[in-house]
């Protein structure tokens, strides 16, 4: 019998950190030609890539009368490109650097008569690279790659259903490639007030959200960890009580963090989960006056 803990395998930042930055840029290409196809839908939701039953997808991309995709197939361990007349090709996802797997993705569009300009400059990150050039990052372990999909997978599906009871505008489960996290937020409806930062961040929280998510580390965070934060922060948050035990408010990030390995060595990873992700909001909905009564379908 699998038991749990082997279901929600574990993945130390310290063990997986160079696949992690490697992927991290490759992801970044892929979303930064999805992010020249797509059309510029709300708080750049038609950019963010989704998790399918293989690794990682971005939507349907139109490049003139064609369509296509891309997908990191963590399985077989192939970058595959489906265009809408039948083509297929597939650039290889091991130890290589990611300048040599820009030049190959963007030379197979180029066959595939899909050519895409992209800026090719990593973003999000401390320290930007350029994607074309980087010869730094080119470690790929297809075990920590597997068991990174399975972790996004499992925690997809317990995203998915959390959202259910919420009827106000609410984002897709989606993963976002700047960050390298999975996230899933829901709108009050009320405009917030104007931030500064980049434009895509300015558009990004123009409304008040309580955001929940996923991502594998960074930072001041050097490990897998879920999070959930509010914009505006209403006050009384700080110190407001999360579950389950282990769940806590960071200072420095302004997000309350869950680890990860507390997580897996639950008795129910899913009901760990869900008692954030619940904790989380009400106490944000409460303090931030949310109209509850519209917004779900049986207020708590």
């Amino acid at each position: 019998m699998v038991t749990e803990i082997e279901q929600w395998p574990s993945l130390p930042y310290e063990e997986w950190k160079d696949t992690y930055a490697t992927l991290h840029m490759w992801t970044q290409i892929v979303g930064k030609i999805a992010l020249a196809q797509a059309p510029p839908l709300n708080h750049s939701w038609g950019v963010t890539l989704l998790v399918s039953p293989r690794g990682l997808t971005t939507r349907t991309l139109a490049h003139g009368e064609r369509t296509f995709t891309l997908e990191f197939d963590f399985i077989d361990h192939q970058l595959v490109i489906r265009s809408s007349d039948g083509a297929t090709r597939h650039v290889a996802l091991a130890p290589r650097s990611v300048a040599n797997f820009y030049g190959e993705v963007m030379a197979t569009l180029e066959a595939l008569a899909l050519p895409v300009k992209i800026w090719p400059v990593a973003a999000e990150v401390p320290v930007p690279v350029r994607l074309d050039t980087d010869e730094a990052h080119r470690s790929y372990d297809r075990a920590q790659a597997h068991r990174c999909w399975t972790i996004l997978s499992k925690v997809a599906r317990v995203f998915e259903g959390s959202r259910c009871d919420f009827v106000g505008k609410c984002s897709p489960v989606h993963f976002f490639w700047g960050g390298f996290d999975l996230a899933v937020t829901r709108f009050s409806g009320r405009p917030a007030p104007p931030r500064d930062g980049p434009a895509f961040m300015r558009e990004a929280y123009s409304h008040e959200v309580i955001s929940h998510g996923f991502w594998f580390g960074s930072g001041p965070v050097l490990e897998p960890a879920f999070y959930a934060y509010a914009v505006p922060e209403p006050p009384g948050l700080k110190a407001a009580r999360a579950q389950p035990r282990g769940a806590f408010y960071h200072g420095e990030l302004g997000e309350f963090i869950l680890p990860y390995e507390t997580v897996r060595r639950a008795d129910s990873p899913e009901h760990a989960i869900q008692a954030f992700v619940d904790s989380t909001y009400d106490q944000a909905a409460n303090l931030g006056r949310w109209n509850r009564a519209v917004l779900e379908r049986t207020p708590r």
